[in-house]
């Protein structure tokens, strides 16, 4: 089902992708607003829920990625996680997930942010869109820095694994050839 009202669609369904900015409650605890780069969304979602759902889409679940957070970086408390690495979709929480009024945020669309008089966070997407939200400066800062390491994290492995495959594929010399085979053997004499 798909309402536009004033410039915004309202839809009951919403799977994140690539051009999706934030995920901001509403007044309504059962409704999420969406920013996307070019466009704002109202879903009939919790924000949790547009989260797990768009995991799930991609292969996981919220739990699983955050699970998978935790072993890769040992964080417990308001875990980054990514959506779908293959997209680079990584997302931060601006408050503990259980929580109605917390926010996602995009770590790709942060252009800059500042803190205001009142002790919440005034950030500026790379749109020019911007919102203030109930955090602090500090607070979202060491979620940006943590959602940074997490994407390199990831990275990092995933261009591991494709210069393991380039070499298998495309070996530049019989040195390279032989490297990559007894590194195979080692693993397979494992089990």
């Amino acid at each position: 089902m798909v309402n536009k009202h004033a410039n915004k669609v309202s839809v009951s369904d919403y799977v994140m992708n690539r051009f999706t900015m934030a995920i901001l409650p509403t007044d309504n605890k059962y409704c999420s607003e969406i920013f996307e780069y070019e466009q704002e969304i109202f879903v009939e979602k919790r924000t949790l829920e547009v989260i797990d759902q768009s995991c799930r889409y991609f292969g996981s679940s919220y739990g699983g990625r955050k699970d998978g957070t935790k072993d890769l970086m040992g964080i417990t408390h308001k875990p980054p996680i990514v959506i779908d690495p293959a997209n680079a979709i990584y997302f931060f929480p601006t408050t503990s997930s259980t929580r109605s009024h917390c926010a996602w945020i995009s770590h790709s669309y942060v252009k800059d942010y500042s803190g205001t008089k009142e002790d919440n966070t005034h950030i500026t997407f790379t749109n020019d869109k911007q919102i203030t939200l109930p955090v602090s400066v500090g607070s979202f800062e060491n979620q940006l820095f943590r959602t940074a390491q997490l994407r390199t994290i990831i990275s990092s492995r995933i261009e591991q694994e494709q210069r393991k495959i380039n070499m298998l594929l495309f070996p530049k010399n019989e040195k390279e050839v032989s490297a990559f085979y007894e590194q195979i053997i080692r693993k397979m004499n494992r089990f």
